[in-house]
């Protein structure tokens, strides 16, 4: 079994090839050019360095949310386009799950932390118990002080990590009442290595959907539709 494992719900742009046993190969870049200039040509330069066919690949993995709206349509269109001229499934595995697999093992728990924007982020608990990654609060968007009375009410150490670690620092300080740490740079942002790992599992569970039905889970409504819906309210309100 191989699995191509799309990563773009970010600033970090990563591509992977994953078997049952292997990390065949990842690359991944975590600077700001937009995904669309990076993940085909990321993907094209990993599969002649490893001498691999897109047309080996028993399934297209995919970050299917949530994350930066932009960056979850090019990962969604680029894995649907390849599963539509393959013929292949597509695995979507939640963003803030691939982010917390990346601390596999730990008996801390693990808050993945997404900066969401307007003091929000997108967020999840997870917690291991032997090899299997148990959700106590499956990904969600919140308010910082959420997911921190969370925490506090669950007692227990929590590692952190994300690109909303350095946003929301200072208030995780401030606010967190039990033991904490923070990941290191190698595992504190999302992998495609972590995200195909994850969707192996999902493959053998049968977790898997066709490109036609594939869609990015947003968790909220974009930026437009926000204000398309306020607009909406505001004219209903002088009616």
């Amino acid at each position: 079994m191989k699995i191509l494992a799309l990563e773009s719900s970010g600033l970090v742009a990563s591509v992977a090839v994953v078997t049952e046993d292997r990390l065949i190969g990842e690359y991944t870049t975590n600077f700001k050019k937009t995904h669309s200039q990076t993940l085909l040509p990321m993907m094209d330069a990993l599969l002649k360095m490893t001498g691999i066919s897109v047309t080996e690949m028993d399934a297209i993995a995919v970050s299917g949310g949530p994350g930066s709206f932009t960056g979850l349509r090019i990962g969604s269109a680029t894995a649907k386009g390849l599963g539509l001229a393959l013929n292949k499934p597509i695995i979507s595995v939640p963003t803030v799950d691939a982010i917390a697999y990346n601390l596999f093992g730990t008996d801390a728990v693990i808050c993945p932390l997404m900066d969401a924007r307007r003091n929000q982020t997108y967020t999840g608990l997870y917690t291991f118990e032997g090899n299997q990654m148990i959700c106590i609060a499956h990904q969600k968007a919140v308010m910082i002080n959420e997911i921190i009375s969370e925490i506090n009410d669950l007692g227990r150490r929590v590692i952190f990590l994300g690109d909303g670690v350095p946003v929301f620092r200072q208030a995780l300080e401030e606010g967190i009442q039990v033991p904490h740490a923070y990941a290191p740079v190698h595992l504190n942002q999302q992998r495609a290595g972590a995200l195909g790992a994850l969707a192996v599992q999902y493959y053998k569970e049968g977790r898997c959907e066709s490109p036609a039905e594939h869609q990015p889970d947003y968790l909220r409504l974009s930026q437009a539709e926000r204000e398309l819906a306020a607009k909406k309210e505001e004219e209903q309100n002088r009616e």
